[in-house]
């Protein structure tokens, strides 16, 4: 910060003019600790500028301070003096805090002149009493138990600020003189007398002074309390100990009244506490009044009272404080019974099932083992029966005798009898069960007699066997029949139907389902009248007493649903172009068959890609094999035909024996065949060759295979490896027979020279034409030029060399007769010798182009002979020399 200033007083002399400046600053002032807020430190005034421009409001203002501090800031007095006070925001310390702070004072006009002072403030050390720390400064209560011995009570202390090592005496007395109490010049408050709560005073008020060295003092209070005990036992001033109650009270009634006295009558010890120590759930005690109140529900009739009334508990009572006075009571209760339990059953509902052909006189029902009075004594346990009442009860059922509860069947309870089925076989009876005290209470109970059926009737079919037919062309869920059984007993009981033996087949464990409520027969999947024409099932009814079965006999109904499959399903045919007219196909024949329809009733038919109906079936209808005949010439040289590949998609219909208004209302299933046809074209390969202008035609026959001859790469593959492999021991051969029997010697080599005409002489223009030819071969010949034996195809005249590694030494043979020189051999150490596969490369690539039909030919096209070749392209297709140096 100290480096700020230069710069804010050089900004202020910048800004021209006579300057504006603070006055009276710098300076040095003082300011006592713990000042209050507002108290002046320093005044001090600003001359303004030459353009007399006033300070900006807020100005000047403390920028900076070292320390920081908030204590101080700057105060207007008019619009040029100014002040220096105190804040309160922070205290002012000489002991704790720092002693000296530097302000920076900032002052700015409204035209930007600035000037920056520095105001050094000296906090001065004043002398300050003594204080009291904590809760002390504040007053403290402090208490003594009545009967202690006198002694000591309390240690007051006090600091002094000035004195930081708390090396100088503080001086400690009692300002209230008291015959009780005394105090140490250090500060120790020691009790005089032995104090007692009931007979002196019960709290002590105390001023106790500090002085310090100097005299200067502080004080602060002391309340002394009493604190009172309990010395006499508390003594019951009630006399009653026997009680009796009624069974039956609400929770919270009030019993009994127990009450104390303490002769402890001054202050605390005045409230005393009741308890029950006896262990019990049916009474409570307010600890407070001494009430004794019913705690939950006194019944007499229940637990341990059913036994014995009587509930003795012994009531406690103490004083408040912990380890105080008590004395104890016994007292008893005697609970007495009332009539509050009605005669009750273990259940008030009642449901009898008698069977129709009970006899007359049958006890149905004795009530008495079911009710009871839970009342503990008489005639508070007692009770009868009323005389029952009910619709259908008096010529079937009696009370006998009156009162006792046994209910004995009078009547008739045939389940067939008419005026009981008016009544649904089901007989209701009400009858009381009442005490024979007050308030004679009563309950309901409800009889319900129903009369249980016997099975007097069988379960019975309409008809003891059925026959259904349904076509095979039924979708699933379709109805077959229905079949129905009756049982005349009553009441009727729900029939369930099932199938329990037959409908399966060899992929269905059952096509039928039948419905379990009405017996309706349905489909669940396609019947095949060609699997099974006939299906027995044996269906089952069942209700809940019998169970009968019958036969059910299911006839398939025949239909058209079959489709003819033919074989083969798809096939592949490849003929030649000139095929003649009428032609069985490669003797192709399709065989159909059908399983629900006649030989005969096939009818053929071409769809799709039979372009310009080359192709016919004969016959084409009423015999289940036919065969593709040539219907007519292929014409690609006029361009009617195009196509070479053909795809036919043949229609097999079952329909030829049926007329054709039949025909249209009649179902009809149709079979496909998928024929693939090639037409192999002839071979219409030429080679033409002209001696002016010198061009050469090389033509390149690109080989191309059916995918379905997939054995023709695989063997192709397979023998270039093995050539491969031949082709490579007899290389290690040749060069271990050169290696013993010629000196091996390297040589430098030389490029020959070749003239620019020559050169010029050698370039040839080059047309390319490319044939796709068929790759298998099925005839050999002999070349006449060189002797070697190639393969060719007699469809499209694509040729190749047969066992090129056994022509190799004719080959060489051929080359040493021609006009290439012998090549010198190399000396050694000259360089890496030209192997001989060099030689053998330009020979393979020789014989590849022959391979390819592109050895030069005369003009009446037959091969040419070494002799008649143009030299200049041997020049250029012989490998190069190396002439020795």
């Amino acid at each position: 910060m100290r480096e700020v200033v230069p710069f804010l007083l050089l900004l202020g002399t910048l800004s021209g003019g006579q300057a504006l400046h603070l006055i009276h600053l710098p300076a040095m002032s003082k300011v006592a600790e713990n000042s209050p807020p507002e108290t002046s430190v320093h005044m001090f005034s600003v001359k303004l500028s030459a353009s007399l421009s006033p300070v900006v409001p807020g100005f000047p203002l403390i920028i900076n301070s070292s320390p920081l501090t908030r204590a101080f800031r700057v105060n207007w007095l008019s619009d040029t003096d100014f002040e220096v006070v105190t804040t309160g925001m922070e205290q002012l310390d000489f002991e704790a805090g720092p002693h000296i702070f530097d302000l920076q004072i900032y002052v700015k006009d409204d035209v930007a002149v600035t000037d920056l002072q520095v105001l050094t403030v000296q906090v001065t050390d004043v002398n300050e009493p003594p204080e009291f720390q904590g809760n002390l400064a504040k007053g403290l209560d402090l208490y003594i138990v009545e009967g202690t011995k006198p002694g000591f009570v309390y240690q007051v202390e006090a600091f002094d600020p000035e004195d930081t090592s708390q090396n100088l005496p503080l001086n400690y007395l009692l300002i209230s003189p008291s015959k009780s109490f005394r105090m140490s010049a250090n500060g120790t408050l020691f009790s005089t007398t032995e104090f007692d709560f009931e007979a002196g005073h019960s709290s002590y008020q105390l001023i106790v002074e500090v002085r310090d060295s100097q005299g200067l003092r502080a004080s602060t209070e002391l309340h002394v309390n009493i604190v009172n005990i309990n010395d006499e036992i508390p003594r019951f001033t009630s006399l009653t100990h026997m009680y009796t109650i009624p069974e039956e009270l609400s929770p919270g009634t009030i019993v009994a009244h127990i009450t104390a006295e303490d002769p402890d009558d001054r202050g605390f010890t005045s409230s005393l506490l009741y308890s029950i120590t006896t262990v019990n759930s049916y009474f409570m005690i307010n600890q407070l009044t001494g009430t004794i109140h019913v705690a939950r529900r006194i019944d007499r009739d229940a637990g341990d009272l059913r036994q014995n009334p009587v509930i003795s508990l012994e009531v406690l009572v103490k004083d408040r404080p912990s380890g105080g006075q008590e004395n104890r009571k016994q007292i008893t209760f005697t609970v007495e019974d009332i009539n509050d339990n009605p005669s009750t059953c273990t259940k008030f509902t009642f449901s009898i099932m008698v069977p129709e052909r009970a006899a007359r006189g049958t006890l149905l029902l004795d009530l008495n083992k079911f009710c009871f009075d839970d009342d503990s004594e008489a005639p508070n346990n007692r009770f009868n029966f009323t005389t029952p009442s009910g619709v259908g009860r008096g010529s079937r059922f009696l009370q006998d005798p009156a009162g006792s509860g046994k209910i004995v069947l009078i009547g008739d309870l045939d389940y067939e009898n008419p005026s009981n089925l008016a009544a649904g076989n089901k007989y209701t009876m009400i009858i009381q069960v009442q005490d024979v005290a007050a308030p004679y209470y009563k309950n309901n109970i409800y009889i319900y007699i129903l009369t249980s059926p016997e099975n007097e009737f069988p379960l019975v079919f309409h008809s003891p066997s059925y026959v259904f037919a349904v076509s095979e062309l039924s979708p699933p869920r379709t109805r077959v029949g229905q079949v129905q059984a009756t049982d005349k007993d009553f009441p009727q009981s729900r029939i369930t139907y099932s199938i329990s033996a037959g409908g399966a087949s060899q992929q269905y464990p059952n096509i039928f389902w039948i419905n379990p409520q009405t017996g309706e027969l349905q489909l669940v999947t396609k019947a095949d009248y060609e699997t099974i024409p006939v299906y027995i099932l044996r269906i089952q009814a069942t209700n809940s007493e019998d169970s009968s079965s019958v036969t059910v006999t299911v006839n398939i109904i025949e239909e058209n649903d079959e489709k003819p499959i033919c074989t083969p399903n798809s096939y592949f045919l490849a003929i030649p172009v000139d095929l003649k007219v009428g032609t069985n196909i490669h003797n192709f024949k399709l065989t159909c068959t059908d399983l629900d329809s006649s030989p005969r009733s096939f009818r053929y038919s071409i769809g799709a890609g039979n372009i310009n109906n080359h192709f016919t079936l004969s016959p084409n209808a009423g015999s289940n094999v036919t065969s593709l005949i040539l219907a007519t010439r292929f014409d690609y040289a006029s361009g009617l035909d195009k196509v070479w590949n053909y795809k036919l998609l043949v229609y097999i219909t079952d329909d030829n024996l049926l007329s054709g208004r039949k025909r249209a209302g009649a179902l009809v299933e149709t079979g496909t065949v998928t024929l693939s046809i090639s037409v192999i074209p002839h071979l219409t390969t030429f080679i033409t060759t002209t001696t002016k202008p010198r061009i050469t035609y090389q033509i390149l026959r690109k080989n191309v295979y059916s995918p379905s001859a997939w054995y023709v790469p695989f063997v192709i593959t397979l023998g270039s490896m093995l050539l491969l492999g031949l082709l490579v021991s007899m290389i290690i051969l040749l060069a271990k027979a050169i290696h013993r029997h010629c000196p091996c010697k390297t040589e430098k080599h030389k490029k020959p020279l070749v003239k620019k005409l020559e050169m010029k002489n050698t370039k040839r223009k080059v047309m390319v034409e490319t044939i796709q030819m068929n790759t298998v071969f099925d005839g050999e010949a002999t070349d006449p030029v060189t002797g070697a034996i190639y393969e060719f195809n007699s469809k499209t005249g694509a040729r190749k060399w047969k066992d090129s590694l056994t022509q190799m030494s004719k080959w060489k043979e051929s080359t040493s007769q021609g006009a290439a020189p012998r090549r010198p051999v190399p000396r050694e150490g000259t360089g890496p010798p030209r192997s001989k596969d060099k030689e053998r490369d330009g020979l393979s690539s020789k014989g590849q182009a022959e391979d390819a039909g592109l050895g030069p030919r005369s003009q009446d096209s037959m091969l040419s002979t070494p002799e008649n070749r143009n030299p200049a392209v041997m020049r250029g297709a012989s490998p190069k020399r190396h002439p020795e140096k």
